[in-house]
């Protein structure tokens, strides 16, 4: 592909996807279709009808229509969604609805207006949070409420674009602009957003422009041009280099921010949008973003696996930060001592990646690895604020055959010692729906759809098991509606030790609210120095003009304890000699 200059959003002044209110009971409906002779309109019980084709392969109509219409496309065949809706009727193959984003919000609260360097996250998935799995049932579940109450300030949510069927994790999106009707209505997304606010937790949306889901999908053969001739993992790559393209997926961002009041997004996998323009399309969306005003703060997270620093370098202006695979890799290895799959990396000395990790948020900045991949860059001259750390996330639950949780690997003892480490630490603390309980129960990868794309994702899926002992054969069927049941992480009584954990949780997060942030704020005085103490254990020192803090974890009962200065205040401690423990002060 050549290299493409893009000096400006020049397409954003025409309108090509989408339907939008235009006053008077008036709508404007776009799509770009170049390869399509004729499309057809369906709206409400009318007839259809032929769009308006223009030169720049947009169809375009205006029509009258109250608003709650249904609507969709035709090219000759069956009546499809449009690609940039905003509301399902009955999900990725039924009819769209006329919607004017204004009307969504009823906004009474006040927005957090929260640095981001005051974020600790618990990532939610809303088909499992409850029982319900709906937008309402999270809005005022107890459970939303006491993550507020113990400390956490952000929630985020992983992604709601629609997806085929009513069950899925949400990274199957096909239409991406429209909230999954199993969850409920726009409106009931806005007030669980309002909800949280005036909670005081700040809401992240997870949003997934890299493909699209392998069901359901009709840009590829209504418009073909939004695609290259390439594939990859998830399908043909997509054509970035196209202002309409790029205005779609900048679009839908906006739109997520603006008719939801969401407090930013984390970009899924933004590294493998591949795209050869300057701007890329991470950054065009980043700069087009922090550009807008949508009447309160809002900030970025890229998932960005390159570990290239540029997109979350404070200098460059784009992302608040990344999420920082290396940290949670390297942990895993050192406690479990699994190497399968992206593990294989972390298996020479996981305790020098994760002293490495705790000390430059990175531990891949271009050192040859087992896989022979050189990846990443230098990122010690970054805050610990660019870098959000985790224990257990979505993907390092699922990517399992039976979606264990890192607690039923190594044990509640370790897992407590890791998570006071985590929440502690200079960089920002991400914790999965249930940790903040101890829970066990599983989160296994699940989706609702049949056929040949369920039976190439079931096979997928078995491949990339395949260093382990079992070799995937013993993966829980992802397609079984049973297995949906399996990951509500607040079913059935809670754990025997969830008191514990929520204490914990309370308790060291009060400290990195109260004395912790205004030290890390104060800034690096020197280079932080992680040292190793035992088989597992360690001892950070961090150091920042207002004081050094000290933490020291030790995951097995032979892990020695440092010599204490004379200097050393205590902050918090967990756990006795002779198990696993740790440790938390401040050297004056």
């Amino acid at each position: 592909m050549d290299f493409v200059k893009h000096d400006g959003p020049g397409i954003a002044s025409r309108q090509v996807w989408g339907a939008r209110p235009a006053g008077s009971g008036c709508w404007t409906i776009a799509l770009w279709a170049p390869s399509t002779d004729q499309l057809m309109l369906h709206l409400g019980d009318q007839p259809p009808f032929a769009m308006q084709r223009g030169e720049d392969g947009v169809h375009r109509a205006e029509v009258e229509a109250r608003e709650g219409t249904r609507y969709a496309f035709s090219t000759g065949g069956a009546p499809f969604a449009d690609p940039a809706s905003l509301q399902q009727a009955d999900g990725v193959e039924g009819w769209s609805i006329l919607r004017d984003p204004a009307s969504f919000r009823q906004a009474t609260v006040t927005v957090p207006d929260r640095a981001f360097d005051e974020m600790v996250f618990c990532e939610l998935h809303i088909g499992s949070f409850t029982r319900e799995g709906t937008f309402p049932a999270a809005a005022r579940s107890a459970e939303l409420r006491r993550l507020a109450d113990i400390g956490i300030t952000a929630i985020e949510i992983m992604p709601l674009g629609q997806f085929p069927g009513a069950r899925g994790w949400g990274y199957d999106s096909v239409l991406p602009w429209a909230p999954q009707h199993s969850y409920g209505t726009p409106e009931d997304l806005a007030a669980l957003v309002d909800a949280a606010h005036g909670m005081g937790l700040s809401v992240f949306l997870d949003v997934v422009f890299n493909h699209f889901g392998p069901k359901g999908c009709k840009l590829d053969e209504i418009c073909p041009e939004f695609f290259l001739d390439e594939e990859n993992d998830w399908g043909r790559k997509i054509d970035y280099s196209r202002p309409e393209v790029r205005a779609y997926f900048i679009g839908c961002a906006r739109h997520w921010l603006d008719a939801y009041g969401f407090d930013g997004l984390r970009v899924d996998a933004a590294h493998s949008m591949e795209d050869p323009s300057d701007p890329h399309i991470v950054v065009e969306m980043a700069q087009t973003l922090s550009q807008t005003d949508f009447g309160h703060r809002i900030h970025l997270v890229a998932e960005d696996s390159s570990n290239k620093v540029g997109w979350y370098d404070p200098a460059a202006g784009l992302f608040d930060a990344t999420w920082d695979d290396d940290y949670h890799h390297a942990l895993h290895v050192l406690l479990t001592g699994e190497g399968f799959g992206y593990y294989k990396d972390f298996v020479r000395d996981p305790h020098a990646d994760l002293r490495l990790a705790l000390r430059d948020g990175q531990a891949l900045q271009g050192q040859p690895r087992r896989s022979g991949d050189v990846k990443g860059e230098p990122s010690g001259h970054l805050p610990p604020r660019c870098f959000v750390n985790f224990n257990l996330n979505h993907d390092h639950a699922g990517n399992r055959p039976k979606g264990e949780r890192l607690i039923s690997l190594i044990g509640a003892d370790r897992a407590l010692a890791a998570h006071a480490l985590l929440l502690s630490s200079p960089c920002i603390p991400l914790i999965f729906m249930g940790e903040e309980i101890g829970s066990r129960r599983p989160f296994p990868w699940f989706a609702d759809y049949g056929g040949k794309a369920a039976q190439k994702m079931r096979e997928g899926r078995v491949k990339q098991f395949e260093d382990l002992p079992g070799k995937g054969k013993d993966m829980i069927d992802p397609f079984d509606p049973a297995t949906l049941q399996l990951a509500f992480p607040y079913a059935g009584p809670e754990p025997r030790d969830a008191e514990l954990w929520l204490r914990v949780t309370r308790e060291v997060l009060a400290l990195r609210r109260d004395r912790l942030v205004p030290m890390f704020r104060s800034g690096r005085s020197q280079e932080f120095e992680i040292s190793r103490l035992g088989d597992r254990g360690l001892c950070a020192l961090w150091h920042f003009n207002a004081g050094t803090l000290q933490a020291e974890v030790a995951f097995d009962p032979g892990d020695p304890e440092p010599e204490v200065p004379t200097d050393f205040r205590p902050l918090y401690q967990l756990g006795q000699a002779g198990a696993p423990r740790f440790r938390l002060g401040i050297l004056t």
